[in-house]
C-alpha cells in the first residue's frame, strides 16, 4: 500500500515543491496552505502522516497537531519549523505528534521520518484490529 501524506505549510511554493518530489517518492500527496483545509481533508480523505509547519497564520502547529490527534489519533504527525525551538519540539511531542525536524528540511530525512511514521501508524491500526477481534470474540488471547 502507498503512503497517503498530507503537507499543510502556508507557504505556497514550498507545499508545491515538496509535494512534488514526495509524489516522485511514490507517495500520495495532498496540500495544504491553511488550517481549515487541512481539517477538510483530514475528514474527506485516509491520510497516514500529515507534515505540518509549526507556524502558520491561521493555526500553530502545536494546536493543530493536539486536534489531529483528538479527532484522528491513528494519524501520525510531523512537524516542521524554521525556527529552532527547543520548546516547540517539546510541546509537539507532549500532543503526539511523531516527530519534528527543521527547515529547510532534507528530502531523504524527511522520507525516512514519513516511512518510519507509516510503519508505526500500520502497527497501531493492528493493534487496534487486534483488540477489537478480541472483544467481539475472535481469536482470543495468544
Amino acid at each position: 500500500m502507498t503512503t497517503s501524506v498530507l503537507l499543510v505549510d502556508d507557504e505556497a511554493g514550498f507545499v508545491e515543491t515538496l509535494a512534488k518530489r514526495l509524489t516522485l517518492r511514490r507517495f500520495i500527496v495532498h496540500t495544504a496552505t491553511r488550517a481549515d483545509r487541512l481539517f477538510s481533508i483530514l475528514n474527506e480523505t485516509a491520510v497516514d502522516v500529515v507534515v505540518l509547519d509549526v507556524r502558520m497564520p491561521d493555526l500553530d502547529g502545536i494546536a493543530a497537531t493536539k486536534a489531529i490527534k483528538a479527532t484522528h489519533p491513528l494519524v501520525e504527525v510531523i512537524l516542521l519549523t524554521g525556527h529552532a525551538s527547543i520548546e516547540a519540539s517539546i510541546s509537539g511531542m507532549q500532543m503526539g505528534a511523531f516527530d519534528y525536524l527543521l527547515k529547510p528540511v532534507n528530502l531523504d530525512e524527511l522520507v525516512y521520518k514519513i516511512e518510519d511514521a507509516y510503519r508505526k501508524k500500520q502497527l497501531q491500526e493492528r493493534k487496534v484490529d487486534r483488540l477489537a477481534d478480541e472483544a467481539d470474540g475472535i481469536g482470543g488471547p495468544r
